[in-house]
């Protein structure tokens, strides 16, 4: 088995400290001992240097640890678990430069402390694999970590777009079309762009489209519309000008192989949806409608299908803009679909800026609150239609309320399926300030719970379920009072 430099490098760094700190011998201790230089042996704890034998020899010596043990890759107990972790190259995996950390960093924090870190970092994998979490959903984990880190909105991009546009003179006052950005694939990047090109392949009808790299073909599934299409060109378009390499080749995603492949295509995403829905454009519509004393759903439809037909871009549009532009930092985007005559409801998609608001996707088993309009919207939708309704949701074990505005349509890519897009925003003296339909009295104020099971809500008339985990901490609540009684009366 060939094992790489790095890994062994590291394993040596790792022992020697460990060694080193069980003879209670400083940095400083061991260089005075062996006259190797305090900074030569930093490094070589650190895994930056592997050093010559006449110097591992003398360490061993110093050390009175034999020459066999101190190159041995084997590790006591205590390491043992790390040594699992650097040889799976997990780290390598994980996106430690985005959020500032250095793999280094970590490994030290893990040296220094390893049976305690080990044993937590055990704990992680355990939890994972009881609640069986893929590789994709840890990356996008860690992507949405990662927006959230940043209000999700991206300053380089929103430069890029501008520049773009300048670049290939597209009008951002006006709407974009598909044929438009089609003209600039082919012309100036090459692209075959072949339209029904998957319809002969059955199995891929849940496809938007395939890349071809090798050919720089562009596939697209005949069941896409405008809006559609025009976000896939927008997207192809941006892993061009920004120069995205890594990247995925199936639009919706089937799995990802690594992390750059999930954060360039959330970047090229981004970037069509702000070519789609520029900010100066959007920021003017907002301000104008927020100054409403009534909330008007059929106006809201409007300022949708003045960019899109896609109700879900403009809402991930909005996660981008209320935060920088309104400072509307905590809201959740959320994107629910069920199936046609079937009483359960997947919440597919979630996005939560600056605090966890409520709901969130970990009660993947339990039934959602059906106060919620989100849910309301998605038995009220019509053939071919948006529709879009607003409420005051107040969550009575937080005591947080939120403004929620929701667009519910057909699924546009599964049959007989429907789905809704919501955003929170977390009422406060600032949006109450900015957003004067807040005061509409129109607007249906709601109790909500997370999901019926741990809903407080008694006078519930749309609960599908008791509320069985609330009854089940009260009961074992109960059994503790019970038992610190029984160890008064009895003391």
């Amino acid at each position: 088995m060939n094992i790489e430099e790095e890994y062994i490098r590291l394993i040596f760094g790792l022992k020697l400290k460990q060694i080193r700190t069980e003879k209670n011998l400083s940095l400083f201790g061991l260089s005075k001992l062996t006259n190797i230089s305090k900074s030569y042996l930093n490094e070589i704890e650190k895994g930056k240097k592997y050093p010559k034998t006449d110097k591992i020899a003398l360490l061993s010596q110093v050390l009175d640890v034999p020459y066999d043990n101190m190159v041995s890759l084997k590790l006591d107990k205590n390491l043992a678990p790390l040594g699992e972790i650097l040889k799976s190259k997990i780290l390598k995996e994980i996106p430690l430069d985005l959020f500032g950390i250095q793999e280094a960093d970590l490994i030290d924090i893990i040296s220094n402390a390893p049976a305690k870190v080990n044993a937590f970092i055990s704990t992680l994998i355990k939890i994972a694999q009881n609640y069986n979490l893929s590789r994709e959903s840890f990356f996008l984990a860690a992507l949405r970590s990662y927006q959230e880190a940043h209000n999700n909105y991206f300053e380089d991009i929103e430069l890029s777009v501008e520049k773009f546009a300048k670049a290939y003179q597209i009008n951002l006052e006006e709407k974009i079309k598909s044929s438009d950005l089609e003209e600039i694939l082919v012309e100036e990047f090459d692209y075959k762009i072949i339209n029904n090109g998957l319809a002969s392949y059955t199995n891929l009808t849940e496809l938007r489209c395939v890349f071809i790299p090798k050919t720089n073909t562009l596939l697209l599934s005949d069941t896409i519309d405008e809006s559609q299409k025009t976000f896939i060109f927008a997207k192809e378009l941006a892993y061009n000008f920004l120069n995205l390499k890594e990247r995925l080749y199936t639009f919706s995603w089937i799995k990802f192989e690594t992390f750059d492949q999930v954060l360039n295509n959330f970047m090229a995403s981004y970037f069509a949806g702000a070519l789609i829905i520029p900010k100066k454009a959007i920021e003017n519509q907002l301000k104008t409608f927020f100054e409403q004393e009534k909330w008007d759903g059929d106006n809201f439809n409007k300022m949708i299908a003045q960019f899109t037909d896609s109700p879900e871009t403009y809402y991930q549009r909005l996660t981008n803009i209320l935060p920088k532009v309104f400072h509307f930092k905590n809201l959740f985007f959320l994107r629910f679909t069920n199936k046609n005559g079937e009483n359960r409801y997947k919440l597919s998609k979630e996005l939560h800026i600056t605090q966890q608001q409520p709901p969130t996707a970990n009660e993947t088993h339990e039934r959602y609150c059906r106060r919620w309009v989100s849910i309301d919207l998605l038995n009220r939708v019509g053939k071919n239609e948006i529709i879009s309704d607003v409420q005051i949701s107040n969550y009575p074990n937080n005591e947080l309320s939120y403004l929620v505005i929701s667009s519910a349509t057909k699924d546009p890519f599964k049959e007989n399926h429907n789905r809704s897009i919501s955003i929170g925003l977390l009422i406060s003296p600032l949006l109450t300030s900015k957003i004067n339909f807040i005061n509409d009295a129109n607007i249906k104020s709601k109790k909500v719970g997370v999901t019926c099971e741990r809903c407080p809500i008694t006078d519930c008339d749309v609960r599908v379920v008791e509320a069985i985990e609330l009854q089940k901490i009260a009961k074992n609540e109960e059994i503790a009072k019970t038992v610190q009684q029984l160890l008064k009366d009895f003391s």
